[in-house]
């Protein structure tokens, strides 16, 4: 039910934005001798999200771009890797919970873990890709999800 123009904002914001980083921050990587881009997606755009249709595809295409810009920069020294967050501990997060407490205790535990992420806990993955100890990895999306993707819907552990 979304408009046409909240569709192109998010896709403005999410994947045009995202390009256009990459699109400048690549070749200038390259030049420096090589390293690594971490782009951040979201599980929404591995899985869907219902309601939640323009984030989800615009997620999806950072995950494809991602892969791409993969493919056409590994062997001029370039890693580009994408990190998959489940929910965050962020202020974004809580404005929403604050609006709809009935939603709370369902949103934590979509989570396996049952709670939200902290914000450095994503920070440490993009850390990780960014670092030598990940010199072999590229064009890999890196769930950090706290168990959103493995959470059974049926059973409650």
């Amino acid at each position: 039910d979304i408009s046409e123009k909240e569709w192109d904002d998010c896709m403005g914001v999410t994947l045009k934005g995202l390009w256009l980083c990459m699109k400048h921050q690549l070749p200038l990587i390259e030049a420096s001798g090589g390293g690594a881009i971490v782009n951040i997606a979201s599980v929404s755009g591995i899985r869907g999200e219902a309601f939640q249709s323009a984030y989800a595809a615009a997620k999806g295409g950072v995950i494809t771009l991602t892969k791409a810009a993969a493919v056409e920069y590994a062997k001029r020294g370039v890693r580009v890797n994408t990190v998959c967050p489940g929910g965050i501990n962020s202020e974004g997060i809580q404005i929403y919970l604050d609006k709809m407490p009935e939603l709370r205790e369902k949103t934590l535990n979509t989570h396996a873990m049952g709670r939200l992420a902290e914000p450095q806990e994503i920070a440490n993955a993009v850390i990780y890709l960014c670092s030598d100890k990940a010199s072999f990895i590229t064009g890999h999306d890196l769930v950090v999800d706290g168990g959103v993707m493995v959470r059974s819907n049926v059973i409650d552990l």
